[in-house]
């Protein structure tokens, strides 16, 4: 109706102005916004300048600019106001993730009962430099892998999952990773420890076909594993065994692998059994479990 109204004051067409249809408008405005200062300004114009001749005077190409309503601001559709937000949550996290990377923010996925790992992170200077270039390797890694294989490895390490750490370990190890890098992947291997029946995450038990397919990503990964003992050997300084492995049910053989305790340990070759070992590979590469501990109770024969 502003429009509208500055319209029949500057003249529509060849008509000239028409301050009457003018007034009606603007009184129309008021009616809706008592407190319209164009409106309200239009009309005190046109009250001092009652005749065309003295509004026609009046009107300049600056005045009657300031009669004209702001332009509203473009609508939004609704597919417009969801890309903005997205991009909005998007920079809010982001940032968030840059601050609590910083350490400026705690992180509220953080497990308050993890493992510390503060003391392995990697230093920018091998980050910069994760692998090596040239040379033969058993598994090659881009920078990226490389960073991404130690920082999977640290987080299952910082939840106690020692044993799945420890394969991602070892991959960096037979890989083309830098010495740094290495190096840490040493450490970290050094300060897991070794499990026991009751703590043993199942979870990330490996498969006897997975360790003898590929038995480097399983050097002093800690399995544990059902089955039957043959060949037993007792001494007084070891007890050695041919474990069927997956025989304990008497239907399957996974196949055969040597365990070996370096103490006596009683073992009744007539009934199944689980054996804790740590995989072990020889010089000449093959595969064999030193004992940790053995379970073998009734209700795995059940």
């Amino acid at each position: 109706m502003l429009g509208l109204a500055v319209l029949y004051i500057r003249g529509m067409g060849s008509r000239g102005t028409n301050t009457s249809q003018a007034v009606d408008y603007y009184l129309d405005v008021l009616e809706l916004d008592p407190g319209n200062k164009i409106a309200n300004k239009a009309l005190a114009v046109i009250r001092a300048n009652s005749a065309p001749e003295e509004l026609a005077d009046w009107l300049t190409p600056e005045r009657l600019a300031k009669l004209f309503p702001p332009i509203p601001a473009p609508a939004l559709s609704s597919q417009t106001i969801l890309i903005g937000a997205g991009l909005l949550a998007a920079l809010i996290i982001m940032f968030t993730g840059i601050l609590i990377n910083r350490n400026v923010l705690p992180n509220p996925f953080v497990n308050k009962n993890a493992r510390p790992t503060a003391e392995f992170i990697l230093s920018s200077e091998i980050r910069s430099a994760p692998v090596e270039t040239g040379g033969s390797y058993a598994y090659i890694l881009t920078r990226n892998e490389a960073i991404r294989l130690y920082q999977r490895a640290l987080s299952l390490f910082s939840g106690y999952r020692d044993e799945e750490a420890k394969v991602i370990l070892n991959k960096i190890l037979e890989s083309n990773a830098s010495d740094g890098l290495k190096n840490r992947a040493r450490i970290l291997i050094r300060n897991t420890e070794v499990p026991g029946f009751d703590n043993f995450k199942r979870s990330g038990n490996p498969a006897y076909a997975d360790v003898v397919k590929e038995p480097a990503l399983y050097r002093d990964v800690h399995i544990i594993w059902k089955g039957m003992a043959t060949n037993l050997e007792i001494t007084n300084e070891h007890t050695r065994f041919d474990f069927l492995v997956g025989y304990d049910t008497r239907r399957t053989l996974e196949g055969i692998i040597v365990v070996v305790f370096n103490h006596p340990v009683a073992v009744n070759t007539e009934r199944p059994l689980e054996v804790l070992g740590r995989v072990v590979l020889s010089n000449s590469g093959e595969v064999r479990l030193e004992g940790i501990a053995i379970h073998q109770t009734g209700r795995l024969e059940n």
